[in-house]
């Protein structure tokens, strides 16, 4: 998704970084092809809307129509509002007083939930001296489970299944009791991929939020 955006976002700038001197026509004309792109990989419609408006508010004052290189500012002052966007600042996972600090994996199909679980499982299980659990709660894709374990063995982190159990929200509920008796200090939910469409799949996360209470959920794109 970013590989795209940013092969899109660089064609737009291109045609600030032609140019010695920029109009507002050109500033409008760029910020079509910024729109675009955005609109391409998926942004919600409202946020780029208001994006641009930000941008292009911007891109018409003084720092650009007066600068000696208006096309470095330009991409500035996107630069500047995609950092918005974004959250401007790192957060850390914020880590529960009272153990284990439950977080809930959550995305599309084929994002990379699972190898993600298993990354961060690994760095706080070597850099932060943690003792993780990942929960397998994908019971629709078929080997998702054992994905699970595969990336749980190779990070040398303990995995939580029930196989014979179909409902995910109570294999999470076990699998933070199981954490607590065990001494994990951490827990991490593998959910399964979703589309926001799917109105039973996410009143299954709204469940699970509801009964975990999770410290943490983590969208992975």
């Amino acid at each position: 998704m970013f590989d795209n955006l940013m092969e899109k976002m660089s064609a737009a700038f291109k045609r600030f970084k032609s140019k010695g001197k920029l109009t507002p026509a050109d500033i409008k004309e760029g910020m079509r092809e910024v729109r675009l792109a955005l609109l391409e990989a998926d942004v919600n419609y409202k946020v780029v809307k208001e994006f641009v408006n930000r941008v292009s508010e911007r891109a018409v004052g003084k720092e650009v129509l007066e600068s000696i290189q208006p096309g470095d500012q330009v991409i500035k002052i996107v630069n500047d509002e995609m950092a918005k966007i974004m959250g401007e600042k790192q957060e850390k996972i914020e880590i529960a007083s009272n153990p284990p600090t439950v977080i809930m994996m959550v995305g599309l199909n084929g994002a990379g939930k699972t190898t993600h679980a298993g990354k961060i499982a690994l760095h706080f299980k070597e850099k932060e001296n943690k003792r993780p659990l990942m929960v397998a709660c994908d019971v629709y894709r078929p080997a998702a489970v054992k994905q699970l374990e595969v990336v749980g063995e190779k990070a040398g982190v303990p995995v939580f299944t029930m196989p014979n159990e179909k409902d995910p929200v109570k294999i999470a509920k076990e699998g933070v009791k199981h954490a607590k008796s065990n001494g994990c200090d951490m827990v991490f939910i593998d959910t399964a991929g979703r589309l926001q469409i799917d109105e039973a799949l996410m009143d299954e996360l709204k469940r699970m939020k509801n009964a975990l209470e999770p410290h943490e959920i983590l969208l992975v794109v």
